[in-house]
């Protein structure tokens, strides 16, 4: 097997860009966060019809995929790499890290405080679209946003043989030869830096929270130097993993992290009120059924209550600008699944492990709130979410045992995260990659130690929420991005596998 190469433009624009791009919104943080907020109001209240648009009209693309001609094809001649639990685990803990954890007990709570449809706040009807709100932001068209690119980089890269691992590469069916030259390279370095705001974006969620619950568990106050002492164990986990690679290491850490997560999950479901947390998701979930259409194009215009702009829009165009990142790295390990199996599967794994977390973690908090156990929503205003996250885990039978469980469930989440975020990196600035090669090791660790350079950085000057609200600017050209793969997608599948011919006439197209 050939020595892999790294591509020294991309290596060396992208690993500038990144540091460049990050002293100048850490060291011009106070006339930066004005602007990259206005900016993001003005994205969020502009244009949420088309983020509504392309969310919905992308989830009706791969339907259309799922149950068209094309469903049979196969993305590759070779068997599937891994076996459907690990493949499943490994794209489930890359799209969602600490964020489900953190979001799935302080979203029902924003809800209930604030809820939709100008609902009155703290009433029962918003207790009963609290949850049900949370399983929609993480359910099936979040996933639907991951799904559509996935498709097109794995055709790309397992039947079109594009041997380079890159979003730039899965658009030539559009771009034709463009996609070699500077609008490729713009493309591949916006996805490293929609790549870098998903990091910060995890890393301002995760720290936080997993420092408070060992700050809780050790009896220490809160610190910059736990801080940095627990992205330092993250690096050594996410190091040590992203050195074995794709096989040994991120595919036994994304096994023992959903392993976990449900161990905890069914947890709590047994030992808290069970039956109001069955009762509320079924109650959840049919209201988010019945209501589905109206929510995904909700703009509310005649009462500006700003809703569906501060999150159904956010969350879109969140997921829209990390959504290329998490593409390219299930791609790389969807090597002989069908178009429709990959789709069915992203879909279905995805939605269901958001919607089990928010089911039951989302109707436990509330639960408390309403039963007045705890005041969460009390300790959220004067401590703040992570503080409130602890307080709910005490609340649990056995909490000596569950506050280190659920911080060693936080560390590996976001390892998983991350060390599939060094291992895109490495693929990204890689000139060539065959279906069986990972990026060089000393690309992967190099990358590694970027990224726990960043965050440390970052941490220490304030600036990870800067970075978060950029990576969700950078969603304003993915939307163009989505537009580009799905034309590549269709014109590539119209070309190799003709209208004309029947699916027999095709050999089942397999």
């Amino acid at each position: 097997m050939n020595k892999v190469k790294i591509d020294p433009l991309v290596f060396w624009s992208s690993l500038i860009v990144i540091i460049v791009a990050t002293l100048g919104l850490v060291i011009f943080q106070s006339s930066a966060e004005p602007v990259l907020n206005t900016m993001l109001t003005g994205i969020t209240y502009n244009l949420d019809w088309a983020f509504q648009f392309l969310t919905f009209g992308l989830f009706l693309l791969l339907m259309y995929l799922v149950f068209g001609k094309y469903g049979k094809v196969k993305l590759g001649d070779e068997a599937p790499e891994f076996s459907t639990f690990s493949w499943g685990a490994m794209l489930f803990c890359a799209g969602m890290g600490t964020s489900i954890m953190f979001w799935s007990m302080m979203e029902p709570m924003y809800y209930f405080m604030g809820p939709p449809f100008g609902i009155e706040p703290n009433s029962s009807e918003a207790a009963e679209w609290a949850v049900a709100y949370g399983m929609f932001h993480w359910g099936i068209s979040a996933w639907a946003l991951y799904a559509l690119p996935t498709v097109t980089i794995a055709y790309s890269f397992f039947v079109k043989k594009n041997h380079s691992l890159k979003i730039s590469s899965a658009c030539r069916g559009a771009l034709g030869k463009h996609a070699d030259g500077f609008i490729g390279k713009a493309i591949d370095i916006l996805v490293i830096w929609s790549l870098v705001g998903g990091l910060g974006t995890s890393l301002g969620l995760g720290v936080p929270m997993v420092s408070a619950v060992i700050g809780e568990i050790f009896g220490v106050p809160q610190s910059m130097m736990l801080s940095i002492i627990i992205i330092i164990v993250w690096v050594i986990i996410y190091s040590a993993s992203a050195y074995m690679g794709l096989y040994k290491g991120i595919r036994k850490l994304s096994d023992w992290n959903v392993y976990l997560a449900l161990g905890l999950a069914i947890f709590v479901l047994l030992v808290g009120p069970t039956l109001f947390i069955l009762s509320n998701f079924s109650n959840s979930f049919g209201l988010m059924l019945q209501n589905f259409a109206f929510m995904s194009f909700s703009t509310d215009p005649i009462n500006q209550g700003g809703f569906p702009q501060t999150w159904t829009v956010f969350y879109w165009a969140w997921f829209a600008a990390t959504a290329p990142f998490i593409g390219l790295f299930v791609a790389r390990i969807s090597r002989g699944r069908t178009i429709r199996e990959l789709i069915t599967h992203i879909l279905i794994w995805g939605s269901v492990g958001s919607w089990i977390y928010f089911g039951i973690f989302g109707g436990y908090t509330l639960n408390l709130q309403l039963s007045g156990a705890l005041d969460v929503i009390g300790i959220m205003g004067e401590r703040g979410d992570p503080a409130a996250i602890v307080e709910i885990l005490k609340t649990l039978p056995l909490s000596f045992i569950v506050l280190p469980f659920f911080a060693l469930l936080g560390f590996i989440f976001l390892a998983t995260s991350l060390d599939s975020a060094t291992y895109i990196l490495a693929s990204i600035t890689t000139k060539e990659l065959t279906a069986g090669q990972e990026p060089a090791r000393w690309n992967r660790m190099l990358w590694g130690m970027v990224l726990a350079a960043l965050a440390i950085s970052l941490l220490l000057i304030g600036g990870l929420r800067v970075i978060q609200t950029s990576s969700v600017i950078v969603s304003v050209p993915v939307i163009i991005l989505y537009v580009l793969l799905s034309v590549s997608l269709l014109r590539w599948l119209k070309q190799d596998y003709p209208e004309a011919e029947t699916s027999t006439e095709k050999g089942e197209l397999e």
